[in-house]
């Protein structure tokens, strides 16, 4: 396993780099197998056991345990991983004699290739058997990792691939174990668990059916976000020689009065409160509890509905698992039952939750059927948060059909868009999938926790570079992209890409391009101008149409995806301006802003698919001119061919695009939006 041995010792080092963080009281030892050398306990006891090397015996964690782990030996023999286990099995025993406190786990990683050696006496199998025996009955626990990648063209015997694999599932039977197989260095980085969290129940109670029905359940969280450690503040005031020194820091905050600085507000003479406007309205610790929503804990059922009327994009939070009660063998039949019977019928179950007495707010939830496959672990539920009315929120987005014949994909670009997707699948045929989430550890993570370690030796320490191994993460695969450049050059020819220089400066592509109508002469100024004022301004949130630069706001606004609102109110703002400034012209004078913004309006309506915005100013415009008396600015717009929305540039619109330019013959559009 030579070639995957920096993987191992990257893996073997973050186990340790995050015991000094979460375990920093945990023992560990080290032992290797395939060594050169013998050196174990075992060998000088009992004799056997060779090739068996105890790097480290067990002891706290420290910095230095981080260095061996990190300058393992390449052996040159292989390596028999039973007569490992056994050797590490007696560090524990002997360590720890008969008590049972702490957890003890045994971490194997091997390929398992090479075939182990016969027993004195009995079978393999009855070894292992015995070796599980004694785990069972010394608390212990094993974690096999078997790396099965590219061993460099070398032919292994598949009888003795199969006979250890029968081997090592012994002891998942016989004892508490975790056994995954994985074939490349980024999966093994993820195999080994680092960090194990205990879990703790929800909530411990009753599953309410109905006031007659109640069934024993338990609730655990099923994911979690593995974070950042928490920072704190420490004190370096304290003597270097002072070994016993905390650190810590102790902090005190005084409240004073705005009318006298000087003054310290007691916490009788403080209240909270909420702003409401300009005003802040103060709430008693009193009123606050008075008024405050206590429910009794319980989990009670609504009702059911159809699995498909429950979408995944309203699940709001981390998963959590119903379980029965364990031990309870009657709800532990009756949960699964009801998991099978909502199983076959495709139904999920709507519950209300709240999980500790006194919680502050009211759950209401999705139980979806899991229904296990295995003897050993029995049906459950999965639970997911779903939302309230308030709680949705409806992003409307224009459907690509809406846009024109011209800019939909052809055949021979649907086919090599087809051929990329299919080129980047992560799980192809016959082949591991790549990126399994089990199995892929956090490149934030573990950089973080390799900068830790190098900042206890060196406090000048710069960040270290990423990990080649984990920059497959984050990064293309380099030898899939030039195994399938054919693929990648097939798609780049039928679409014609070319590099656009002004993209960098722009907040929106669509608003580069040139407008969907046809305006002639010195409209065509216009749009460069406002094209520039998309570049100037897109670092600066714009809330209004000002007067100085209004096609520029305009385009700002209708940019904006911070809330989907500002489209509405972009186009409001515009059609307000251009009816002040036609009502405010002398003479004409301020026809062409007028008609600058019109066109920006107009070319807004068609990349956010609002064509009837557009078509019905454009008949309320021709409206106001005839009562206002304005029918030279009809006149103007005649002249600089501005036209409707068709159907062509949206698919809402109800102008054919024979009728486009004969809008004064279209009065059933005459009136105001």
């Amino acid at each position: 396993m030579h070639s995957v041995l920096p993987e191992i010792q990257k893996v073997c080092s973050l186990l340790i780099q995050k015991k000094l963080v979460y375990s920093k009281y945990d023992e560990v030892g080290v032992v290797v197998f395939g060594t050169k050398d013998t050196e174990n306990d075992l060998t000088n006891e009992v004799g056997g056991y060779e090739h068996v090397t105890v790097l480290q015996p067990l002891k706290v964690v420290d910095g230095d345990l981080v260095d061996v782990v990190q300058q393992f030996p390449r052996g040159t023999v292989p390596g028999d991983f039973m007569d490992a286990v056994v050797v590490g099995m007696d560090m524990l025993i002997k360590k720890h004699k008969d008590t049972m406190k702490g957890k003890k786990r045994i971490c194997l990683i091997t390929n398992a290739m090479h075939p182990i050696k016969d027993p004195y006496e009995g079978t393999k199998e009855d070894q292992v058997y015995t070796i599980a025996e004694q785990m069972t009955a010394h608390g212990m626990r094993i974690d096999c990792t078997v790396f099965r990648g590219n061993q460099n063209g070398n032919t292994h015997d598949n009888t003795i691939i199969e006979e250890n694999d029968m081997l090592l599932s012994i002891f998942s039977k016989k004892t508490k174990a975790r056994a995954v197989r994985v074939e490349s260095s980024t999966s093994l980085l993820g195999a080994l668990r680092t960090r194990n969290v205990t879990p703790v129940t929800t909530y411990r109670g009753d599953l309410e059916i109905s006031s007659a029905l109640k069934l024993k359940v338990w609730v655990y969280k099923k994911t979690a976000e593995e974070k950042f450690p928490t920072l704190k503040k420490y004190s370096d005031k304290a003597p270097p020689t002072d070994k016993f020194a905390t650190h810590e820091i102790k902090l005190d905050y005084d409240y004073k009065s705005v009318q006298d600085p000087n003054k310290v507000v007691p916490p009788e003479q403080r209240i909270k409160g909420y702003k409401y406007g300009p005003q802040v309205i103060p709430i008693s610790s009193d009123v606050f509890e008075a008024v405050k929503f206590k429910p009794e804990k319980g989990v009670k059922l609504l009702g059911f509905t159809n699995a498909q009327n429950i979408r995944r994009h309203y699940y709001m939070k981390d998963v959590n698992i119903f379980i029965a009660e364990p031990g309870n063998k009657k709800a532990i039949m009756a949960v699964s039952a009801l998991a099978r019977a909502m199983k076959e019928m495709n139904k999920v179950a709507i519950v209300r939750c709240v999980w500790r007495q006194g919680q502050a707010n009211v759950v209401v939830g999705v139980l979806t059927p899991n229904v296990s496959d295995m003897d050993n672990i029995a049906d459950s539920f999965y639970f997911n948060v779903i939302p309230f009315a308030e709680d949705v929120r409806e992003f409307q987005f224009p459907s690509f059909s809406n846009f024109p014949a011209s800019v939909q994909p052809n055949a021979e670009q649907q086919e090599a868009a087809d051929k990329l997707v299919m080129m980047l699948d992560l799980a192809p045929a016959g082949k591991e999938e790549a990126l399994r989430p089990d199995f892929t550890p956090n490149p934030v993570l573990e950089r973080f926790y390799h900068h830790l370690e190098l900042k206890s030796k060196d406090p000048d320490a710069a960040v270290p570079p990423l990990d080649a191994t984990l920059k497959r993460i984050t990064e293309p695969d380099l030898e899939a992209i030039s195994q399938n450049k054919l693929v990648i050059d097939e798609f780049c020819r039928r679409f014609e890409l070319k590099e656009n220089p002004k993209l960098k400066k722009s907040t929106r592509r669509l608003l580069r391009e040139k407008p969907s109508g046809s305006f002639e002469g010195g409209v065509g100024k216009i749009e460069d101008q406002s094209t520039d004022g998309v570049a100037s301004t897109s670092t600066v949130k714009i809330e209004t149409i000002g007067d100085l630069t209004p096609v520029q706001d305009f385009e700002a606004m209708i940019s904006r995806r911070d809330s989907p609102e500002w489209v509405s109110k972009a186009i409001y703002g515009m059609k307000n301006k251009v009816i002040d400034l036609v009502e405010s012209s002398y003479e004409g004078d301020t026809y062409p802003k007028a008609l600058e913004c019109l066109v920006a309006l107009r070319k807004g309506c068609v990349i956010e698919q609002e064509p009837k915005q557009f078509n019905n100013f454009l008949g309320h415009i021709f409206r106001f001119c005839h009562e206002k008396d304005l029918s030279s600015f009809c006149e103007f717009l005649a002249s600089k061919d501005v036209k409707y929305i068709t159907k062509t540039e949206a698919e809402d619109s109800e102008i054919e695009a024979g009728d486009a330019s004969s809008w004064f013959a279209k009065p059933e559009l005459n009136s105001s939006n």
